[in-house]
């Protein structure tokens, strides 16, 4: 899909953002560029789509060395996504979307088309077409921005820290729908972005650079496992989780499988005894057919029990979850760094298998800090 062959950038004077860098990425691949401010990420990217152009070397796509190509038609072809999100605030959120398609002078009712079966991929409904960017909380403006880059159906796209503005539950909460999004579309993704834990949730590859080079470009799990030298080991962070425990990865192996649950049409009166029973603050809210449809806790009820009586007039339903194949090292970050109390575990149909609670993480984060060994000499 991308190959790019001793690529160079020079400025005047001889600085060097990128030097000679070398990397192949497959189709359908998901690859972050990360580093510290300087190293050559976002020069890199931006020679991929000619908005900079190299000083040496040569940028295949599909390839075709992207200096043959006229530089506008080569953006048209290519997806691109940033932190501003750059919506036209004069435009509908339709008009937005097919901004490419209309450059393409795609037909007005395939592009109004287009636009209303993108909206569903980001469980957005149709009304929204013809709102406005001003109309949109923060994530919607963001969900907009990634959708004019798949509008075109372009099969490479860049994505320069696109959620770095989001406050940290609505970033979280993208990242998770982007990745689902890509698996299901199967778009080839260069990431450029700053933070550690987003590059390892998101990417199959990450390309740690520093002054201009590549200091190592592996998966995640084996640059956890193994950082190239100190400087990697340092960039990383010794707080986060290394795998001291490797057999244990996914959610599934660490999940309680029976969380405390109650259905919409039960009474506060009834959540209240049942969280006095398990010996809890809060309770899983499911339908029929277990169904997460939110949580309730002691404090909604007191808040609420003068003016409400069943469980669904007080149902809290944003609530995070994760899947059963969520890797471990997401979930603790998720948990002990947004300051979770506990995750949902749910399947792809949004029903409730399990939960994980910090509790649950301990053991866990125990011995990647500090090791099995240590533990028992502290002990």
């Amino acid at each position: 899909m991308l190959r790019l062959d001793h690529v160079s950038k020079v400025y005047k004077g001889g600085k060097r953002a990128v030097d000679n860098l070398t990397l192949e990425i497959e189709e359908g691949e998901f690859i972050c560029f990360i580093g510290p401010s300087g190293c050559g990420k976002t020069t890199t990217m931006k020679m991929i789509n000619r908005l900079i152009e190299p000083t040496d070397g040569t940028i295949f796509i599909n390839g075709k060395n992207i200096m043959e190509s006229d530089p506008v038609q080569l953006r048209r072809e290519i997806g691109y996504v940033i932190q501003q999100i750059g919506l036209f605030p004069h435009m509908t959120i339709q008009e937005n979307i097919s901004l490419v398609l209309k450059l393409l002078k795609v037909p007005e009712e395939k592009r109004r088309a287009r636009a209303r079966e993108l909206l569903t991929l980001v469980d957005m409904t149709p009304d929204y077409l013809d709102r406005y960017p001003h109309e949109l909380s923060g994530g919607q403006q963001q969900r907009i921005g990634v959708l004019r880059a798949l509008a075109a159906d372009q099969p490479l796209i860049l994505m320069d820290e696109p959620f770095g503005a989001l406050d940290p539950i609505t970033r979280d909460s993208l990242q998770e729908e982007f990745k689902k999004l890509q698996r299901k579309l199967g778009k080839t993704i260069v990431f450029v972005t700053h933070d550690m834990d987003e590059a390892l949730k998101l990417a199959d590859r990450i390309v740690i650079m520093r002054d201009g080079q590549v200091v190592q470009c592996d998966t995640p799990d084996e640059i956890l496992r193994n950082p190239a030298n100190e400087f990697v080991e340092e960039f990383i962070g010794k707080d986060r989780l290394v795998q001291a425990r490797p057999n244990i990865q996914t959610v599934e192996q660490i999940m309680n499988p029976s969380p405390v649950t109650i259905t919409g049409g039960r009474t506060l009166s009834e959540a209240i005894q049942l969280m006095k029973q398990h010996r809890v603050d809060s309770l899983l809210v499911v339908d029929e057919k277990k169904v997460l449809q939110g949580f309730i806790d002691v404090q909604m009820i007191d808040q609420m029990r003068k003016k409400a009586n069943l469980v669904k007039d007080v149902v809290e339903t944003e609530i995070f979850t994760v899947e059963k194949q969520t890797l471990v090292r997401d979930t603790v970050r998720k948990i002990l760094k947004i300051g979770m109390k506990y995750v949902p575990v749910v399947d792809d149909k949004r029903r409730l298998v399990g939960i994980v609670t910090r509790a649950s993480l301990v053991d866990i984060v125990y011995d990647s800090i500090w090791g099995e060994a240590e533990i028992t000499k502290i002990g």
